[in-house]
């Protein structure tokens, strides 16, 4: 089994354990980061603007630890990390932009222009923002990189 098959048996075995929790499995990698191998699980609430606090975190964390150190799917020693996306998470699939509605992005084009604006809609092929009072449509072929945003404060 190669190592991609394994993480994505993991991810299967880790999605119902994870929902048991009320939250939605997000990504398994496998990854290398200053020379510390680490399986990051990253989980995520399912309803848009909710948060996962810390001790949720931890319960998951704890429950997850037994299936992957039994899956072990990395053949060296490596740290488990359980996390969120972050406010400012990278937007890679359209799951990701129909969460985001309401909300800003700031995408980057593969022309290399960018655009930053309100996320109005979302579907399979691309995502409609509201830029400066203006319907701007990108398809997901035309972006190169996209992150959330975060709005601090009211522009009023």
């Amino acid at each position: 089994m190669s190592h991609a098959q394994r993480l994505d048996a993991l991810e299967e075995r880790l999605r119902p354990v994870v929902e048991g929790f009320g939250l939605e499995l997000d990504a398994v990698v496998s990854l290398n980061e200053s020379g510390m191998k680490i399986v990051r699980v990253t989980v995520e609430a399912p309803a848009p603007g909710e948060s996962v606090d810390s001790d949720l975190l931890g319960d998951v964390s704890r429950a997850v630890s037994p299936i992957v150190d039994e899956a072990d799917p990395i053949e060296t020693e490596y740290f488990l990390e359980v996390s969120t996306p972050g406010a400012e998470r990278e937007l890679t699939e359209p799951r990701h932009w129909r969460k985001q509605i309401g909300r800003p992005a700031r995408v980057k084009l593969r022309d290399g222009s960018v655009i930053t604006g309100k996320v109005m809609f979302a579907d399979d092929e691309g995502a409609q923002f509201d830029v400066d009072g203006t319907a701007t449509r990108i398809e997901f072929a035309q972006m190169k990189k996209a992150r959330a945003r975060v709005e601090f404060g009211s522009e009023e």
